[in-house]
This record gives structure tokens, sequence and C-alpha cells, in this order.
């Protein structure tokens, strides 16, 4: 359509003797490496990143969303794996369009400025079916993940798709991917020339910025030998999980599987931390609030400051920042169910978590500590108190110190204090330190930080903005815990203390300020020869309340929303595009641009200025901060100021603060509504932010239903099914994904005493059985074989009684098999037998009978020739509403019955419609709720204008509620559900309501997802 209307625009210029103006040529970067850093055109940059599935969220217009999150905290980069299976339906089949558009992708992380590592596999693993090969593959002679010429082929066919967009949004072409991904955690295998190969391929396709890999557990695998030889990468990289998957553990396990600290594979390659440990999958149907509780804070302060410190990494991948769903039949079903929240920063449903204010404090400080980027390890400052241990490193060009302040034995929970003997690049020092329980410091000496001397802190630093011709610095530390800056000057500075509680000393050329770590101090300091300087002193909950944004004209520092998207400045005027979930205050550091103000400008702030002094409900000046759920950063403050040296100048260092420092800020937008501001003594202006409409969500009523499978009818038509002459595998026919249905016909004999059976379906799946339309029972499918172990003869058996008197000696019969498979395996071990495990029944015959089983097989309509494209490939399997489209928005269900309670076994579709009328301008996430957890013997897939979300069972996991994407569900409009319910037995369905996990005045517009 662009290229459509861009030739139209050309045309009619051109009957006007016009044209259009020539595209400018992208900027061209060189991407080059050491031993310390991966640089871009010589800059050293420090890689702070995390994970993000596309396939996992249907909704192109919410990854813009989920990126702007990545950004807002602090991440410059963003890893994305490339799912083959979910562009490739069938050999030769390739689709990036729609919720495959991958262009679009790429064109967002460019537009939002952050790096990409790509990661293309061909094997990517990542909890996927096949670990995102296709499943068509599994009929391809030669063993995955080596170099057998049936699998080279293949996967040429996938990279030479794939390979060519990646290559064009590659930095040295203007673009945004920096980093090549080959592979992935092929530590158990050994064929470097399959390595080579794909790097070679890679190479043909136009791919020229640095290869890396990651080694998944031990670093000292054969991909530590692999020096300049076939398969070496340049930048190998190591995978990290010190906190296991143990999530229902959560609470007692403490680096179960070590201390993740990156080890350096090749001594010409910086460190780079690949997959760090961000969240866990549950395998154990704990509950990823569980997870989230595994890896929380807690270990997020302790694991990921130790491994910066002892490893000197500067390239780090959490693994994930937002986990998203196994929407359809996404998943590999031995070890995930629907959600893949993975107990990430982010939920599943876009929500902010405690771990994203973690990752936030944590991005910010290497955003602002920019000699990070070259360190080399150091000895760390001798501790008083043997109980807490030092790790340093040291930049060798400015000298700045990085220490690491733990505990010796680190699960310690106590509460323990003593002192650093502390040979600063200024000075040697004593210098106290307290550290409670299972937490990490970092701490900083000899930083130039901007006009400033940082001598040292015992505070951490969140992060240093230069904003209108002052410094402002955010230091934070533990609720409750005493701090110490020292900052070097000429003479003696003026110190104003404006807001908490702070103690001025001065000696030789060090003023050193001691406060408590409470609320939010600010201590303005003037003179001694450098450029004035803003400190914020405060607690963890203080420093998450803070966001950064980069404009044109300079960074903008903002207090107090839920989210800052983004911010520009022009003129006089500040823009800002945030997130609120309450009215809230809301404070602004910003310099103004260039361009003075105007005559309009100052008549606008006349405006506002009258509007804030006719408003009963005056916003006070922004010491409040977020108050969520999981966010509790309520801020306490005190009158108190110290007696300074320069007493009685106050009164013009404020006059300074609002005249000099950001008098020419006359307005303030946010998400394009005007926002009243004044003026505050930090330099600042405060407002109060609104927050979202009240959001009214509709009962779910008047449903209908219908009960299907006549596949276990003995009349049932079955003739234009595939004949199953080649076995009972499903793969070989093309059904891959879902429910698949076997009819086996014989001529009964009178002496049958039992059906007895054998299915593999992968975790989590099962099978039912019926003969001669008689129900017979249901039995677990069987999951993958151990790779260490034989396979298992009898997978998924099942013994069925015939009914006496079911059968006639000499009349035809029917026996009829539902298998729902669950996904196939993965390959993570290279282990063909793992991944071409076959899915279906595998084994069905007739005790007593003699004759012959004649047998025909149907799975999702089309098969591997998709009739619904646009949503792809593993949306649906083989039910019968699903092959005849009772899921999807337009067909008709007039002739159903009114819906009861009820099922009986086999399967019960239910259907009913809905309207929403969601306010604009704000973002509601909107989860469709089972009522208690999932009666025995019943799954059920969730589907959503046609898209399947998820599947709901006793025998799935613990889930009972599902994200209803927004872009998927139509917020302005009629959307439809429609619930497949399988049953082994008589029973009820729990009801369902619309609940929403959060909803925020702001977001990203989005638009919908065509459903037809």
């Amino acid at each position: 359509m662009r290229r459509l209307i861009t030739a139209l625009l050309a045309a009619l210029l051109g009957v006007a003797g016009l044209s259009l103006p020539a595209r400018a040529a992208a900027p061209q970067h060189r991407v080059s490496y050491d031993n310390y850093s991966v640089m871009v055109d010589g800059q050293r940059v420090l890689l702070q990143g995390a994970e993000f599935h596309y396939f996992r969220l249907p909704s192109p217009d919410l990854w813009r969303d989920v990126l702007e999150k990545y950004r807002a905290a602090g991440f410059n980069t963003v890893s994305l794996y490339f799912d083959w299976a979910y562009h490739s339906p069938k050999r030769g089949v390739y689709d990036f369009t729609g919720v495959r558009d991958v262009d679009r992708l790429l064109r967002t992380a460019e537009e939002l400025g952050l790096w990409v590592i790509a990661r293309p596999g061909p094997y990517i693993n990542a909890e996927t079916t096949g670990g995102g090969f296709p499943a068509w593959l599994k009929r391809v002679p030669g063993r995955a993940r080596s170099s057998a010429p049936g699998y080279t082929a293949a996967y040429r066919e996938w990279l030479d798709h794939i390979n060519p967009i990646l290559a064009r949004h590659q930095v040295t072409r203007g673009g945004r991917v920096l980093l090549y991904n080959v592979e992935n955690e092929y530590q158990a295998n050994t064929d470097a020339q399959y390595m080579q190969d794909l790097q070679d391929r890679a190479r043909a396709d136009g791919i020229d910025v640095p290869m890396v890999t990651n080694v998944c557990c031990d670093a000292a695998s054969w991909a530590s030998t692999w020096g300049s030889g076939p398969g070496a990468v340049q930048i190998p990289g190591v995978d990290d999980y010190p906190q296991s998957f143990e999530c229902q553990d959560a609470g007692t396990v403490w680096g179960a599987w070590g201390e993740g600290v990156t080890e350096r594979v090749r001594a010409d390659a910086p460190a780079y931390a690949a997959e760090y440990q961000g969240g866990a999958i549950d395998a154990n149907n704990a509950g990823y609030d569980k997870c989230r509780e595994l890896t929380g804070p807690a270990y997020m302060k302790y694991f990921q400051k130790n491994n910066l410190i002892e490893s000197g990494a500067t390239a780090f991948s959490y693994y994930m920042g937002f986990g998203g769903t196994n929407w359809g039949w996404l998943g590999q079903p031995n070890d995930v169910y629907t959600s893949y929240d993975y107990g990430a920063a982010i939920t599943e449903a876009r929500q902010l978590t405690s771990k994203y204010d973690e990752f936030k404090r944590q991005s910010y400080a290497l955003h602002a500590l920019t000699p990070l980027t070259r360190t080399d390890a150091a000895t760390g400052p001798a501790s008083s108190n043997p109980l807490l241990r030092t790790a340093a490193r040291v930049n060798p060009d400015a000298g700045t110190q990085f220490v690491l302040l733990r505990h010796t034995d680190r699960a310690a929970l106590s509460d323990d204090a003593g002192t650093l003997d502390w040979s600063t690049p200024d000075g040697r020092y004593t210098v106290p330190v307290r550290l409670l329980g299972r937490d990490a410091k970092l701490l900083v000496a000899g930083w130039d930080m901007g006009g400033q001397r940082l001598v040292y802190s015992t505070s951490e630093v969140l992060t240093h903005e230069a904003i209108g011709g002052r410094d402002i610095a955010v230091l934070y530390g533990t609720d409750g815990t005493a701090g110490q800056t020292v900052l070097r000057y000429a003479s003696r500075p003026r110190v104003t203390v404006l807001d908490g509680a702070a103690r001025a000393s001065w000696s030789g050329h060090d003023l050193r300020l001691d406060y408590t770590h409470r609320g939010l101090t600010r201590v303005l300091v003037q003179g001694g020869g450098r450029t004035p300087l803003l400190l914020l002193l405060g607690t963890d909950a203080t420093a998450a309340a803070f966001w950064r944004a980069d404009t044109a004209a300079g960074p903008v520092l903002v207090r107090g929303s839920d989210l800052l998207r983004s911010a520009s400045v022009i003129g006089s005027a500040v823009s800002l595009r945030a997130d609120s979930a309450a009215r809230a205050p809301i404070e602004i550091w910003a310099a103004p641009g260039r361009t003075p103000p105007t005559t309009t400008d100052r008549a606008a702030q006349a405006t506002t200025d009258q509007t804030l002094e006719a408003t009963a409900d005056r916003a006070p000046q922004a010491t409040a901060d977020r108050t969520t759920a999981d966010r509790t950063t309520a801020d306490r403050t005190t009158a108190e100021r110290v007696p300074q040296a320069t007493a009685g100048q106050d009164g013009a260092i404020l006059q300074t603060s609002l005249l000099g420092w950001l008098s020419g800020v006359s307005r303030v937008t946010v998400n394009g509504e005007p926002l009243a501001t004044r003026p505050t003594a930090s330099g600042s202006v405060s407002g109060m932010l609104p927050g979202p409409e009240k959001v009214e969500l509709p009962e779910l009523t008047g449903w209908r239903q219908r009960i299907e499978a006549p596949e276990a009818r003995p009349r049932f038509d079955d003739s234009s099914w595939r004949v199953a002459d080649a076995g009972l595998a499903s793969d070989d026919y093309g059904f891959h994904s879902g429910a698949v249905w076997y009819r086996g016909h014989f001529t009964a004999t009178g002496s049958e005493t039992s059906v007895d059976t054998n299915a593999i379906t992968g975790r989590r799946g099962t099978y039912l059985v019926w003969l001669n339309g008689r129900f017979l029972g249901s039995a677990a499918g069987g999951v993958q074989a151990d790779s260490e172990a034989p396979v298992n003869p009898d997978p998924g058996p099942g013994h069925f009684a015939v009914p006496a008197g079911l059968l006639t000696a000499g009349e035809r019969a029917v026996v009829s098999v539902m298998v729902q498979n669950m996904g196939n395996n993965d390959d993570w071990t290279a282990d063909d037998n793992r991944f071409r495990q076959p899915r279906g029944l595998t084994r069905a015959s007739i005790a007593g009978g003699t004759g012959p089983i004649t047998w025909r097989i149907q799975g999702a309509r089309g098969g591997e020739d998709l009739t619904d494209p646009m949503r792809g490939p593993l949306n649906n399997g083989g039910l019968y509403g699903e092959r005849n489209g009772w899921h999807l928005p337009e067909y008709r269900d007039s002739g159903w019955t009114r819906a009861s309670a009820q099922v009986a076994p086999g399967v019960t579709w239910f259907r009913t419609t809905f309207r929403l009328d969601l306010a604009p301008g704000q973002d509601s996430s909107v989860l469709l709720r089972f009522a208690g957890a999932p009666p025995a013997g019943q799954r059920t897939q969730l589907f959503l204008n046609g898209w399947n979300l998820g599947n709901y069972g006793a025998g799935i996991g613990p889930q009972t509620e599902f994200v209803l994407p927004r872009g998927l569900l139509d917020e302005h409009g009629r959307n439809t559900l429609a619930l497949a319910v399988v049953a082994d037995r008589a029973g009820q369905v729990n009801p369902v309501s619309l609940v929403t996990a959060g909803t925020q005045r702001g977001g990203v517009p989005v638009g919908r997802v065509p459903s037809r």
C-alpha cells in the first residue's frame, strides 16, 4: 500500500511538473570490538537488553508498547529470536506479513533507537514447538543441527528468506541490527563445519556485522576451543541461569546453579552474557508469580551486579524482559502451558513489576557510568567486617573505580555493617558501609560526574543528567540506612538542603554529605569552581519513580508517572508521552530548546499560572511516588534544613534556581493534553497527572451451545479423509497441531474384549476413544523419550474394555480416536530421536479381533495448505468445530441451543458475543478469567475472534486467566468468544468473566488485527 501511495503521489506531482524529494540515504556505521566491548564508529557501547518474542504477541502495534517499555527501563538493546516454524507452514512456503511482519518489527526497534541482536537459528529452542523447527522438517532426511545434506538444504531455504531482511536492517546499512547470533546453545553437538556453513550462508546473504553465539551451561565446552578454526564465531556468549527453574521453591533457592558469572570464552572478544536469567519457565505448575519471586529484585541485585563486576562483561541480554503467550499451538509441550509470562519484569498482560524497577535502577546506572565500557579487574577495598567482602574493577583511562559490596556468604540474610579501607583515585578513606540480607551494592569512586568530581559515595548511582547548565544526580540506598557522598571542589561551595535532611562538612577539598536514605532529600550545591549540582538522594523505591529520556535539546528527567515513553522539547514547550495508573503528582526537569520562548509561550504560561491559583486541589511538589499493587514508593519528607556556612543566602540561591535555570520552560503537555504546572525550588516544574477513566466491562451472557464429535458415530462419512497407509504418525500426513482424528474400520468377530492403544502427544496431551459411537474412555498421551535412556516402547498406553453386546459378529465396526497433540519436542541436545518423535497414535489393536483395521486420519483443515494463512499454521487443530469454522466471528450460531453448564464426554462448544467501548487514550489489558481451578477431566480451548488464545485444563497447567490482546480484541465493537470443551467425563464447566489486569492513561495507538 505504501508503495502504491508513493507511486500515486509521484504521478500527481509529475503532472504538476514536480517530483518527490529524494530519500536521504541512511547513515552507515562501522561495527568493531576488542576484549573490552563492542564499538560503533569507534565509540564503546555497553549493551544492556532483554529478549522479546514477537511471535508470542500477535498484535504488531503492541510490539511498540513492549519495546517502548524496554527503552523506558534503560535498555538500549533487544534480542530477537526468529521462529522458523512460525513463518513456514510447508516446505517452500514462507509468510512475513501481518503478525509475522518482522520488517516492521525491526523498523520499530530502529525508530526507538534500540540495538538489535538478531537470532534466526535455524534452531532457537525458546520453549517453542519443535524448538523453532517447522514440523515438516521431521520428514526431511538427515540429522537436524548437523551438516547432513537434507537438513542443510532445508535450513538454507529458511536463512535465505530471513537473512536478507536482517541484512538491510544492519547498523552497517543505517539500521540497528548490531550482532548476528548463529544457532543456539550448540555445545550439545560438535559439528564445527555446520557452524561454519551457517556463517558462510549469512555472509553470502549480506550479513556483515559481528557473528555471536550463545553457549549454554558450561563455557569450558568444546566451543571454547574454536579459536580461529572452522565454526568459530567472533564473540561467543554464555547463557547463565543461576537460580534454576524450581519456581515451586521460591524463597528457599539461592544460586542453585552457581553465582552466574559470565566467563570470557575468547581473550580477544568481550565477555557477553548472551542469556542471563531474567525469569523462569514453570515446568512444575507453581504459577508464574512464584517464578517472579524466584527471580525477584533481591536475586537481581545480587547476581546481576556480581556478574557485572566479576566478569567485566559489557554486553548483557536478559531472558526474558517480556514473555508473552504461547497462543495456539506455539509452545513446546514438555515445559510450558499457554502463558509464557516467565516471571518476567513485564507481565504477560504488559504490566510493570518490582523487577522492572530493579532493571531500571541498574540500566540507568550503566547508561550514566560510561567508564564501565572499559575496565580491568582490581583489588577491592579491605573490609573491617569479615562477613562483608568486595570486588572491584577500574577504568584504565579515567581511573574510575567500581566496587561491589556483598556478603561473604552469598546466601546470608543478616544485617551487617563495617568500614572499607578505600584507596580511591582522590585519596584514601575509611568508608562506612552496611548491607542488609541478600543484597549487593555497586559503589563508585573517582568519577567525573559531568561537571562534578565524585570522590566516592556509599549510595548507588541511578543517573546523572546535565540539564539547563546544571548537573542533576540521583543517588539511592536501602531505606533507613545511612548514606555518605564526598565531592571534590577547588574551594568551599554553598550547600542548601531544599528538602529532607542532610549534614554537610568540609575538609581540604572534600565536601562530605551525610544523610539517611529516607524519602527524597534534595541538596543544591553551588560554587566551589564547578557547575551547580542538584543532588537527589532517596531510597530504592524513590529511585524507581524517576524516568529519563533523551531529546534533541538534551535529557529530560521526570518523577512520578507510571511510565515515560518519550519526551521532546521545542522552544519552551516540553511534550511527554507518559502513562498514569491514577491521578498523581509529576515533576519534570528539562531545559528549553534552542528556539527562544515566544509571546504565545509566555501567554500560555500566564494562563497556566492563573489556572493553578484558581484550582482548589493545587498540585504539591512531587514528593509522592507511584503506588501500585507491587510497587510501593511513598516518600517521606521533612522540612529540616541543616544550617550551612552560607546561611542567609537561601533566597538568592532559590531565585537563581527559578529564574536562571528553567525560566524558559513555559508549557508542558502530556499525551497531547496541556498540563498545568508551577516551578519548584529544585529547578523543576510540577503538576498533577490525570489518571485513566474507570473501565466498565460487560458480563458474558447469551451463551449458545452445540455438541460436536460426529466423527465418533458409526455412520459418519470419512471418505474425504486421508487413508493412513504409511503408519499412524500424524506428521506424516501434514497434521501437526492440536486435535487429530483417527477412524479405524474393521469387521467384528463378536469376541472382541478390549481396544488397546498407544499415543504420543507430548506432555499435557490426552486421547479419547469411542467404539461404534460408545465412549470407552481416555488416557494420557506419551511424552518425549529421555535422550539418555531407551525409548519407552509403551509411551501412552490405553486399555479399554469392549462392552458386552456392543459388537456383532460379521458386522462392520469402527473405532474412533481423538488425539490431542500439544506440540512437537525441541531438539536441544541435537538428538533426532527426541526431535523426530512422532505425534498421534502409535499403535491400536482390538483384542479378540482377527481382521485387519483400515485407518483414516484427519487433522487441521487443509493440513500444511493453510485455509487461514492470516492466523497461520499453529492456530488450529482438527476438531470438527475448527474444521467448520465454529470459532470464527462470521460463523452463524443462531441454530445452536441455549447453553447450560453441563458437558458430556466428548466435545462441547460454547459461543457468545460481547461489545466493548473502552475510553480512547488509555491502555486496558483485558483478561478472560475462569472461575476456579480447571475441573478434572476437562480441557478448554478459547478463541477470541477466531484466534486460539489458550488452553485451560486440569492436566495442562494452573492458569485460570488468559490475556485477550489489544488488536485481537475489538475495544470499540463486537467480539466473538468461542470455547471448545473436551471432556472425558460428565461435569459442569466453570463460568467465565472479563477482568482487567491494569489500566493506564496513555499507551500506544492499537489498530485491529484483521480477523478475516
